[in-house]
């Protein structure tokens, strides 16, 4: 079962390891009220669902981000199957289209209340206006984002997982329930990695996000869990 959601938890840690010694060494100096955790493609294809359970029985409540993006009956499926871990949170790609969001949706009525948070990822964080165009698509990136938050509101799900760039805006046209997750938080003096649009933690706060996707900045810290706390901390001052 997940673990009880703690609404004072705004940041979302993103595992990234290909190693589980190294995973639970860092895990295991983490209080899990302090934040929740995400499972991403990786981590997942390489450790399977016994890394989701060793992590629920240490009382992490988990983002399971494997984006799910498919026909609709494959991925009410498969949504169904990611339930069943018991994870706090799950994704799909709002680009899959209403048919698709409506089917992972469905999929999750007979857990009725125990359903995880249905979240659509609009547009990925490490894309531009110039890869919009090699798809075909030449809105800009918040232009497309939005029509991709439309959609997935129409569909009835949880939020979105969003740039945080797009929050302000965002908040204008969606209620205070509506969730706005943002990947792609870099404090200052973090290398960007392969994201293009970055906020910091505190602007991103600031913006209306309701929860912080930060995975690099810490895990690859030379102090992570001192890393960890200082954003903490400097969040609950916001």
């Amino acid at each position: 079962m997940q673990s009880k959601n703690n609404k004072s938890q705004i940041l979302i840690l993103a595992l990234n390891f290909n190693n589980l010694t190294k995973t639970f060494k860092l895990v295991d100096e983490i209080n899990p009220n302090t934040c929740h955790l995400k499972i991403g493609k990786e981590m997942f294809t390489l450790f399977g669902p016994s890394l989701v359970k060793e992590l629920q029985k240490r009382n992490f409540s988990i983002f399971l981000d494997l984006k799910f993006h498919d026909i609709p009956s494959t991925t009410a499926y498969a949504i169904a199957a990611a339930a069943d871990l018991g994870v706090w949170m799950l994704n799909v790609h709002a680009i899959g289209g209403v048919r698709m969001m409506i089917a992972a949706k469905n999929a999750l009525l007979p857990l009725g209340k125990d359903a995880p948070r249905l979240v659509a990822v609009t547009i990925l964080t490490s894309m531009d206006t110039n890869d919009l165009k090699k798809l075909g698509i030449f809105s800009s990136p918040a232009e497309q984002a939005e029509r991709l938050l439309k959609l997935t509101k129409e569909c009835g799900l949880d939020g979105v997982v969003c740039s945080a760039h797009e929050a302000k805006r965002f908040r204008q046209i969606t209620n205070s329930n509506f969730i706005l997750i943002a990947p792609g938080i870099r404090p200052i003096g973090s290398n960007k990695n392969d994201q293009i649009r970055i906020m910091t933690p505190q602007q991103a706060k600031k913006e209306g996000i309701n929860y912080l996707v930060i995975g690099r900045p810490i895990t690859q810290s030379v102090n992570p869990i001192k890393t960890l706390n200082s954003i903490i901390n400097d969040l609950k001052n916001i």
